[in-house]
């Protein structure tokens, strides 16, 4: 009877010893609650994230989670404050049984780095059960000649609660004839029996009724009734009697269904389920009245090895980078056996030629002591210690990588995640505790913790204010992790920050200038031109970089667009065809600029062309209005001669040097330079001439300067239409000055004469592409021909 309430309860018992004993160590500082069965799902257990010195960014970044165990999974950790919470109901009798501890290893874990802790939960019994008897009348015949004093063993009542809750004393109605003693087994076990007090008369009474009554030891008290008939039969001068009170039998659990002596197996026998059998045996006669005899049976199953080990997967195992450090947890694994003793002792191993290697989660060792004496034969005696090994601080954090890279778009929420940096330690318990922090270092003269900061618990790097990749392409942070031993051991790794570029920035017009013109820009051309004629040079910039910087010109909207087009690259602006006298003299274009970026970023000049009959040189006209204007413009005239007059001669030269190579090696353009790395590396020493023949306005663009910088830059330009040898040329020693003389010189001079552009020009620039300068560009008009 009593085997099958504990069959259940036995499977349970025996899945979670051996896990236990699988993983149990006497390590100081084990985790430990304690709560009573049956509490309602969702019920607070602990505090497990704060017990194990967890953050609460760790409970979702680490994936900190109950690991899951063969049936039911009891208890779940809450993902907002990393409590240890009921998930199911848990019954302490079907675990446990009749053991009078009962305690739940469990294994939680966490990730980045896979960490194995180990807590327990002692399971507390509540007086949730009653006591039971398994009958619920019991018949006795009892001759009226039996002396006073003779003991008939009752039914004992079964409780599955243990300790105090279990059952602790029986009691009998009132009766004249009959008394209840108790008789206590080896083990604890009682057993009631019904002592005869009085000699019965069957005449006067021939049937008894009793009530026996066992009462647990909970409060409130619970119990459990039988009802006892005693029927008075005529004198049968002898009862059956045993040799033995009790007999111990024991039976391999694969015995065959066969018989035993005078018991034999009705059913397969299980170790795991039901490791101890215990029953009543009645022996009655065939007299008048019928006597009975009473002893007790107890079969204790012994254990084959007839389960195979179980190997559990605790975590999965995540992709390990080729390059990972030795030492990396790659995941967690555990195993059972339902077996008991060497049956249920388990090894691991791992096949031939792998990278991969075991260690144990929990170092603990049993040390088997053995005592002999020195008698003839000698006797001995076996005990086992556990001797459990404590950790020394003796490894310290190693990062999961040597160095980091992180990618980072520019214009980011200030305090958005940067990255996260993760180290293990092969230590235990604080000695593996690992806590991160930023060492001071500089970023453009500023500390590097005004850019970022880390989260000391979990290695996550967040940004403090958004990054502008204008202005900052490229730092490094150096993370330090440290361990919480004494004395504590450190590393440290290096985050290089890379911010991406975003296109931020529209194009930006450089000319033509839009100075005193608003958007507009006034440009002169003769009705005699051709096709090809070009008009003027629509020039921008983009300060960001890579493809949002690509900027490209079309024609927006325009006048006569089969008059005039742009050059998609180079923003020339030329004739599509020969000026005709149907066209109109005012001409308007509005040239749309945009970038390569997504989204693409956009802006827009306007271009106004008047076409002229017989439109004369420029310098015809500044004569004519030097000797009308007085005294200062004067001055301003002279002096601009004599700049350009010391200027002609270089160019001069320059030109005749050029024509003769020009002419030797038949070829369009003509360039004297330095390698471009002595260039970038000598940029005083830079000098760049280029003879551009492309169209009907012949030029020569000297380049010099320093190329880090805005650099100067000289164009000579070639009018076929030019009636006058001079040469006009104005060396600007600003951006700004040169703009004053121009607009000086827009006053006086036709639009089509003067050029101002500023444009990336180096030789340097396609290797070097975040160097980024602004040439600025006189153009100089004269008549010659290369």
């Amino acid at each position: 009877m009593r085997s099958r309430m504990a069959r259940g309860a036995w499977a349970w018992r025996t899945l979670w010893w051996h896990y236990f004993v699988l993983l149990w160590s006497l390590t100081d500082g084990q985790t430990r609650y304690s709560m009573p069965e049956e509490l309602k799902q969702g019920s607070v257990v602990g505090n497990i994230a704060k017990d194990l010195g967890l953050g609460l960014t760790d409970i979702l970044d680490r994936k900190l989670r109950v690991a899951a165990e063969a049936g039911k999974q009891y208890f779940t950790v809450d993902s907002g404050k990393g409590e240890l919470v009921v998930n199911d109901r848990i019954d302490r009798e079907a675990l446990c049984g009749q053991s009078a501890s009962c305690v739940l290893p469990l294994q939680v874990v966490t990730e980045n780095p896979l960490q194995l802790h180990r807590i327990e939960v002692e399971i507390r019994d509540i007086n949730d059960n009653s006591p039971v008897f398994m009958i619920e009348q019991k018949a006795l015949n009892i001759a009226e000649s039996s002396v006073v004093g003779v003991r008939f063993p009752l039914e004992t009542a079964q409780d599955l609660d243990v300790g105090s809750n279990s059952v602790k004393s029986y009691t009998l109605s009132k009766s004249e004839c009959f008394s209840l003693k108790i008789k206590q087994f080896h083990g604890g076990r009682r057993v009631p029996e019904l002592v005869l007090e009085k000699v019965l008369d069957r005449e006067k009474q021939s049937h008894h009724e009793l009530l026996l009554t066992a009462l647990d030891g909970g409060n409130p008290v619970k119990s459990g009734s039988m009802k006892i008939i005693v029927s008075v039969l005529d004198i049968n001068d002898n009862i059956p009697v045993f040799k033995n009170p009790l007999y111990n039998i024991t039976v391999p659990e694969n015995n065959a269904d066969e018989g035993s002596g005078e018991i034999s197996l009705t059913g397969h026998l299980d170790y795991e389920l039901t490791p101890v059998y215990e029953f009543q045996i009645t022996a009655k006669d065939k007299g008048v009245p019928i006597m009975e005899g009473h002893c007790s049976v107890q079969i204790i199953v012994t254990d084959i090895n007839d389960n195979m080990p179980e190997i559990i997967l605790t975590s999965t195992p995540t992709p390990v980078r080729e390059d990972a450090a030795r030492g990396t947890v790659v995941a967690l694994i555990s195993v059972r056996d339902l077996d008991s003793g060497d049956n249920g002792k388990v090894a691991l191993e791992l096949s031939g030629n792998s990278p991969f290697t075991l260690k144990p989660s929990f170092s603990v060792y049993n040390v088997e002591i053995t005592a002999t004496d020195s008698g003839s034969p000698p006797l001995s005696s076996k005990k086992a210690i556990p001797v459990s090994i404590s950790d020394v601080n003796d490894n310290p954090p190693v990062f999961s990588q040597p160095s980091y890279t992180v990618y980072l778009k520019e214009n980011g929420v200030p305090g958005s995640i940067l990255y996260s940096v993760s180290a293990s330690d092969l230590d235990f318990g604080e000695n593996a505790k690992v806590s991160y922090s930023i060492l001071d270092s500089k970023v453009q003269d500023v500390s590097v913790s005004s850019y970022v900061y880390i989260n000391s618990e979990n290695g996550s790097i967040y940004s403090m204010h958004s990054f502008d990749y204008e202005k900052l392409k490229v730092f490094q942070i150096l993370v330090q992790a440290k361990d919480q031993g004494s004395p504590s051991l450190s590393s440290n790794t290096t985050v290089h920050v890379f911010i991406l570029d975003q296109n931020d920035n529209a194009p930006t017009v450089i000319y033509p200038s839009s100075a005193g013109l608003g958007s507009l820009s006034l440009q002169r051309m003769p009705r005699s031109a051709k096709a090809g004629h070009l008009v003027t040079k629509v020039t921008a910039v983009d300060a960001d970089s890579g493809h949002n910087a690509w900027i490209s010109y079309k024609v927006a909207e325009a006048t006569d667009a089969s008059l005039f087009g742009v050059n998609q690259y180079t923003g020339e602006v030329r004739t599509k065809r020969a000026v005709s006298e149907q066209d109109d003299s005012s001409q308007r274009l509005l040239i749309a600029i945009k970038d390569d970026g997504e989204p693409v970023q956009s802006a827009t000049v306007t271009v106004s062309i008047l076409l002229e009959d017989g439109l004369h040189e420029p310098i015809l006209d500044i004569r004519h209005k030097a000797a009308e204007s007085g005294g200062k413009t004067g001055r301003l005239a002279l002096y601009l001669i004599l700049s350009l007059a010391s200027v002609s001669v270089l160019s001069v030269v320059t030109f005749l040097i050029l024509a003769v190579k020009c002419v030797r090696n038949n070829s369009a353009s003509c360039c004297v330079r330095r390698s471009d790395c002595d260039d970038y590396k000598n940029p005083n020493r830079n000098l760049q001439i280029q003879l551009n023949t492309d169209g009907p306005i012949k030029y020569v663009e000297v380049l010099g300067g320093d190329m880090m910088s805005q650099s100067q830059s000289f164009r000579s330009c070639m009018s076929p239409m030019s009636e006058y040898s001079d040469f006009t040329l104005i060396k600007p020693s600003s951006t700004s000055d040169f703009k004053e003389v121009l607009s000086v010189l827009d006053a006086s001079l036709p639009d089509s004469t003067w050029t101002f552009e500023s444009q990336q020009v180096s030789a340097c620039q396609k290797t070097i592409p975040s160097i980024r300068y602004l040439n600025i560009h006189a153009f100089i008009c004269m008549k010659v021909n290369c």
